[in-house]
């Protein structure tokens, strides 16, 4: 005889907010730049939305058993800008999703955004076929084309994962 696993539902901590509605796809010049930056800039803005107004501790709180949650992945994508495009060196990309317990999520997003300008104006000044300011000690730096490619990969998958943990968190959903 065979047992059926059981399947239950864990409901949202608190009681769903209503459905946010979706943000479309952003409206772009048609240049490859212009494509890629208003796409990326999307996504800056997506993750960043799902951590504002999350209250401590909620923020901090993992949802997964990972460990994973809201101020270490806009910690973590801050960095990741900050050595994209701004050059500078990362040695430890774990500790990259952790967040000292005195820091504000209002002192998260605002290193993040200080972040993406400062990465923006880099950006603006580049051609897509330059290479980045990635330090990349044994190799050759990557295009921005590719730079910028991978950012809106990077972006949108720890967005996705803030999506979630966000609902999970209190039930909020959309961009």
């Amino acid at each position: 005889m065979t047992k059926k696993a059981t399947v239950t539902k864990k409901p949202p901590a608190r009681q769903p907010k209503k459905r946010r509605r979706d943000a479309p796809p952003p409206s772009t010049g048609n240049g490859e730049k212009d494509v890629l930056l208003g796409f990326l800039n999307y996504l800056r803005a997506s993750i960043a939305a799902k951590v504002e107004g999350t209250p401590e501790p909620d923020v901090r709180t993992p949802g997964v058993p990972s460990g994973t949650n809201l101020i270490g992945l806009i910690h973590h994508v801050t960095h990741v800008e900050r050595y994209m495009f701004l050059g500078e060196n990362v040695t430890d990309w774990p500790a990259t999703f952790h967040v000292a317990d005195d820091v504000t999520v209002d002192d998260v997003l605002a290193a993040y955004r200080a972040a993406v300008d400062e990465a923006n104006d880099v950006i603006a000044d580049s051609g897509l076929d330059e290479p980045t300011r990635r330090p990349t000690p044994r190799k050759k730096a990557p295009s921005m084309r590719w730079a910028l490619a991978h950012m809106i990969e990077e972006t949108g998958r720890h967005a996705g994962h803030a999506d979630i943990l966000r609902e999970l968190i209190d039930g909020q959903t959309g961009r």
